[in-house]
């Protein structure tokens, strides 16, 4: 069985390493370099109680479940590229600025709330101004960049074969083949699967069945600190933001805004952030920013994820994960993967790709 991938990111990327286990020939098209949009942007939290608030009933028990493959996932991929991705379960706060935040940030939680003194003893950057903190010892996180150049490398070694700068426009239905159009070629495959983040809602077809993805713009910030601070020791959520310690930096992210596929900085996101981050731990203020950028999130109208065969069989897509595709990573490649190559598998009616109709 011959696959065609759309997208080189975390999800394209995974789901074509399980489909290469499963004895597929599988080829991934990539219209710029392999995991280098939303992937290398994304601040790589494995953050199912943080993330999953106000999520709809099907999405919190996939990204548990999703949490839960986690461990074994990154020793997978360390084992099979040679190369650390920087996973580790070293928890996370979540933290309130007041009585009110405070009994909703402990709804979503079994676990005791902390008292604001009890939140400094365990983060001391913290300042005075938090009524209390919930925190959650199994929240996980990766670096997604060094995850992104693992996962490109395990998929190559596999068996899998990539072509960057060569963007798919097209998808081509024949009698019993597809075929994903690029400048250059028709690429005809057996089974095709759109996994190009927020670009997924743009592949042109005529019978017009790719979900309505948008492009939903975050800017993050890395902050490193002065000659003896020190970071962190876990994430930390609050005030809209979040602060994520990795490799001698504190990441801060990150801002939402629909501004199409404009990914250019902004001082408005950078001031945004920074205050943000010091009214939760004022002594950042002293902290220089060290690197400033940009991603574009795939976002569904209903904001959940995108997975499954769409009404065209034998298309697939994988996308809309939003804020979690890093999170949402093992889970989709499991999931997918099994229905690409006619296994059983768990799909959700919630994220079925033929909840939207055609699209516009």
């Amino acid at each position: 069985m011959k696959v065609v991938i759309i997208g080189a990111g975390v999800a394209g990327l995974s789901i074509g390493w399980k489909l290469r286990e499963g004895g597929a020939d599988v080829l991934i098209l990539e219209r710029a370099q392999p995991a280098r949009a939303a992937t290398w942007a994304a601040a790589g939290m494995i953050a199912p109680t943080a993330e999953t608030a106000h999520a709809h009933p099907d999405e919190t028990p996939f990204a548990r479940r999703s949490a839960a493959l986690w461990p074994e996932f990154a020793a997978k991929i360390e084992e099979k590229s040679g190369r650390k991705i920087g996973y580790r379960r070293d928890g996370a706060l979540m933290v309130a600025r007041s009585e009110d935040e405070a009994r909703q940030i402990a709804s979503r939680s079994n676990r005791e709330l902390l008292t604001a003194d009890e939140a400094r003893a365990r983060e001391p950057l913290l300042g005075s101004a938090i009524a209390g903190a919930l925190w959650d010892a199994e929240e996980a996180q990766v670096d997604s960049r060094a995850l992104g150049a693992a996962l490109t490398n395990v998929f190559v070694r596999a068996g899998g074969k990539l072509s960057v700068n060569e963007a798919a426009v097209r998808i081509e239905v024949g009698d019993g083949w597809l075929g994903a159009t690029t400048p250059f070629t028709t690429h005809v495959a057996d089974k095709v699967l759109v996994a190009a983040g927020a670009w997924s809602g743009r592949i042109e077809m005529d019978d017009n069945v790719l979900p309505p993805v948008r492009p939903v713009k975050g800017e993050v910030l890395a902050l490193v600190p002065p000659q003896g601070a020190l970071l962190p020791a876990q994430v930390v959520w609050g005030n809209g933001v979040y602060l994520v310690p990795r490799e001698g930096r504190l990441l801060i992210g990150a801002t939402m805004e629909e501004v199409g596929f404009d990914t250019r900085l902004t001082d408005a996101a950078e001031n945004w952030l920074t205050d943000r981050a010091v009214s939760l731990m004022p002594s950042l203020a002293n902290w220089t920013i060290d690197e400033h950028w940009a991603g574009l999130r795939p976002a569904a109208p209903d904001g959940l994820p995108v997975l499954g065969e769409t009404s065209v069989k034998n298309l697939f897509v994988a996308t809309g994960q939003f804020r979690n595709g890093i999170l949402f990573a093992p889970a989709v490649a499991e999931t997918v993967s099994r229905l690409i190559l006619g296994l059983d598998a768990p799909e959700i009616r919630a994220f079925s790709p033929q909840r939207f109709g055609k699209a516009p």
